[in-house]
This record gives C-alpha cells, structure tokens and sequence, in this order.
C-alpha cells in the first residue's frame, strides 16, 4: 500500500510576483519572519514558488493569494493563483481607504474635478460696468 504524501505545509500563501516570462506560470516570492534562536531577532527569509495562472492577468509587482494544489501540476507548479490582492500601482490604504503611493495620498481624480468645478461655479466671472 503506497500512500500519497504531501510535502505542502502552507495551504494559502500571499506574495509578490516577481516574474512572468513562461506561460500560464507565475514566479512568486513569499517573505516570512524567521526567529534566531541564538540572537533573539527576527529574520526574513525568502522562498520562490512557481504558481499557475491560467488567464495570464498577472504582472510583476502585483501581490497576490496562492492556494496549494492537492496534486502538483508540474515538478516546480505546486500552487495556483487564487486571487490579486493588490494589482501594482493600486495600492489603497487599509484605514482610510484612499489610494496611496509609497507614504503619500493620492487624491481621487473624480474627487478633484468636481472640487475645481465647484470653485469656478463659486465664482461669478460677470463684469458690471455702471
């Protein structure tokens, strides 16, 4: 009787995509914080996956839900995509929900077109000459 082992620990992972160049495949880095037993510190350590992505809508950059596949598809495929995160360049803050970049808001465009429409509505641009 042969038994079917799995070496998969972690069911869902998220990371960052860090390649895209083979087909229906993305290359994912995952990041975790490792303790030094001796040191007493934190660590991070790093570990590349291969995950499939049958649509192709991922970009580097992008952050993403990986789920573990109950039988490897290849012998570097383990996972697949489950869901984008975060696609790269729409970061949105989690507390006040406003995109960001980096540590600065953006301001939303539809928001700032009708503040500078209500600033010209405002003023009247009528000349009287008495």
């Amino acid at each position: 009787m042969s038994a079917v082992r799995s070496s998969i620990h972690a069911k869902w992972i998220v990371g960052k995509v860090i390649g895209t160049a083979m087909q229906k495949t993305a290359k994912v880095r995952v990041t975790r914080l490792v303790l030094d037993p001796y040191l007493l510190k934190f660590f991070n350590k790093r570990k590349t996956y291969f995950a499939h992505d049958a649509l192709q809508q991922c970009t580097v950059g992008d952050i993403v839900l990986l789920k573990a596949l109950p039988v490897p598809r290849t012998n570097h495929v383990k996972h697949e995509l489950a869901e984008i995160v975060f696609k790269v360049g729409r970061i949105i803050d989690p507390v006040s929900g406003k995109p960001c970049a980096g540590t600065a808001y953006l301001e939303n465009p539809l928001i700032s077109e009708t503040t500078h429409l209500s600033k010209t509505l405002e003023e009247p641009s009528i000349s009287s000459t008495h």
